[in-house]
């Protein structure tokens, strides 16, 4: 009887916690369909979370982690999916990846992602953000590459995003494209004239660029120092 007793009460209990975990959830579904309707990204973040504990699931902790990417703590998003090249992970996951070890400085590590986004879906996006990180880690034919690439698809209503400059700007992409020419030739052949050239064509292409503007000031500076310097006889 006593036994009995115990496994009722079990039993009520067990009922009991489903019961609540059931009201939870549905309360963050709707808290997080409310927060989303507000524009509250603090607010969705904390209704992922919660959901994430009640009813673990993949597609949700993507989402959470794409969330805190988008709103720039790329921390958080790694901490929520992880770092590792995964052959099962979403293209969701697979971008937040890329993009948030990009922004904190581990562009080896995002190359291997953008890899693997571009192995699924090839486009001049992403054939730039791979010339770009293959240019920064020394793999100047591999950018070349993905340039020439991105020359033959890009489209002329593409634009790209720089934020060197306090205010952010946009560029033609084709005219990104040409200016990552431009240093990818430098670092080859070490030829100015030539870099100084290609970066004028995406000056052509886009006026107001003016990271290209910058990259030729300091081509040129390089070329008047080489000349002004005393030859060897």
């Amino acid at each position: 009887m006593k036994n009995l007793l115990i496994a009722l009460v079990f039993l009520v209990g067990f009922a009991s916690s489903a019961q609540t975990n059931t009201e939870l959830q549905k309360h963050y579904e709707a808290f997080y369909k409310e927060m989303r309707l507000q524009g509250d990204m603090n607010g969705v973040i904390n209704a992922l979370t919660h959901l994430n504990i009640l009813s673990p699931s993949q597609a949700r902790k993507d989402t959470l982690a794409y969330i805190y990417a988008n709103d720039n703590q790329h921390l958080q998003a790694l901490n929520t999916i992880g770092i590792e090249k995964q052959d099962t992970d979403s293209d969701l996951a697979v971008q937040v990846k890329a993009i948030s070890l990009k922004a904190l400085g581990q562009p080896k590590r995002a190359l291997e992602q953008f890899e693997v986004l571009f192995k699924r879906v090839p486009n001049a996006y992403l054939a730039y953000e791979l010339a770009d990180l293959k240019i920064q880690t020394g793999d100047g034919v591999g950018a070349s590459k993905n340039i020439e690439f991105g020359l033959l698809n890009v489209k002329d209503d593409q634009k790209y995003a720089f934020y060197e400059r306090q205010q952010p700007y946009e560029v033609s992409l084709k005219a990104a494209f040409t200016h990552l020419k431009a240093l990818a030739q430098f670092n080859q052949d070490k030829n100015i004239d030539t870099a100084i050239a290609t970066i004028d064509e995406a000056l052509k292409l886009d006026p107001n660029f003016n990271l290209a503007s910058l990259s030729k000031q300091a081509l040129e500076s390089r070329k008047n120092e080489a000349e002004a310097a005393p030859k060897e006889e």
